[in-house]
């Protein structure tokens, strides 16, 4: 099939390679804008756009692609079907009418539920046992329209943020080429969600990181494990804020009279735990600012734990 393919971070780049691999024709890929970053402020391209130049497709970075001039470009491709991947812009409905299959979107989880911008990171947050890709049929609401083809992903007892969406993309890598066949021959049937299973997430913030110490400590592993690797779960030790970058939640109740949630209550050569409102946060990893991160082991070489401690504010 003739494509465009939309998409802009990392994510988006397997399904990209898988498309090319597949032998489809991508007349061209559209992705947000560069931008300026790190310390000298130097402008960066994205992902996708590497992946793009790479194989040699053409490149559109519109900062608004409902501009009409945008969508007069996207018009004159004549690609057969667009597929989009966290692109980062709502496409309008004159750029879904385009392409005679219309959009198709490479969403990570599995729809209805977590429609939103961070259904990956979320999934772990709350506890969730399997995720998922769904391909789906874009309309012009957020991630409401109707669903092509599935798959299930698990969610393992260690797993983070980063190492689900490395499953995820592979997921979705591997979905979006079997669809894109079964969707030219007409083989796929379009299934409505529902909308009274429905739930959104919205884009994750640094702030989400700050550990409350007062909850339970299943709750803040999988603010960790979540979190891993943007923007991370982060405490305060003797006011420099410490991110903890592996943990393991210790079953062991809070009574009355027990010391305090945020406490330091053991130290070991290569863990510390920390009293939360609920069991106790085996703490195996750390990375204090201005450093690099580090196993607890090295950490406690440099920079003294002991029992007692309060992290926090």
């Amino acid at each position: 099939m003739k494509l465009v393919f939309m998409g802009t971070p990392d994510f988006a780049v397997g399904a990209l390679e898988a498309i090319v691999a597949a032998g489809h024709e991508v007349a061209a890929v559209v992705t947000q804008p560069d931008k300026p970053k790190g310390r000298g402020k130097e402008m960066q391209m994205t992902p996708v756009k590497a992946c793009a130049l790479k194989h040699g497709i053409s490149v559109l970075q519109p900062k608004k692609v409902r501009e009409p001039e945008e969508i007069a470009k996207l018009a004159q491709l004549g690609a057969d079907i667009f597929v989009v991947a966290a692109f980062g812009q709502l496409l309008p409905e004159e750029i879904l009418r385009i392409p005679k299959f219309g959009c198709v979107n490479i969403h990570a989880s599995l729809l209805p539920k977590y429609r939103g911008a961070a259904p990956i990171q979320w999934v772990i947050l709350n506890g969730e046992k399997e995720t998922g890709i769904t391909i789906m049929q874009m309309d012009r609401g957020l991630d409401t329209g109707d669903m092509l083809l599935k798959r299930t992903v698990s969610i393992g007892e260690k797993e983070t943020g980063e190492s689900l969406h490395d499953k995820l993309c592979q997921a979705g890598a591997e979905l979006i080429v079997e669809a894109l066949p079964k969707i030219e021959r007409g083989e796929l049937v379009p299934e409505k969600q529902k909308e009274e299973e429905a739930s959104y997430v919205g884009m994750l913030k640094k702030s989400l990181g700050r550990i409350d110490w007062t909850r339970d400590a299943v709750s803040i592993d999988r603010l960790v494990r979540g979190l891993n690797s943007w923007p991370s779960a982060y405490t305060y030790y003797h006011n420099k804020s410490l991110k903890i970058w592996e943990s393991e939640p210790i079953k062991e109740k809070f009574c009355a009279g027990e010391t305090r949630a945020g406490i330091v209550e053991k130290v070991e050569k290569d863990a510390f735990y920390v009293r939360t409102g609920d069991g106790l946060l085996k703490v195996t990893q750390v990375q204090l600012e201005g450093k690099k991160r580090m196993p607890v082991k090295d950490f406690l070489l440099g920079y003294p734990v002991e029992e007692g401690l309060a992290l926090g504010d």
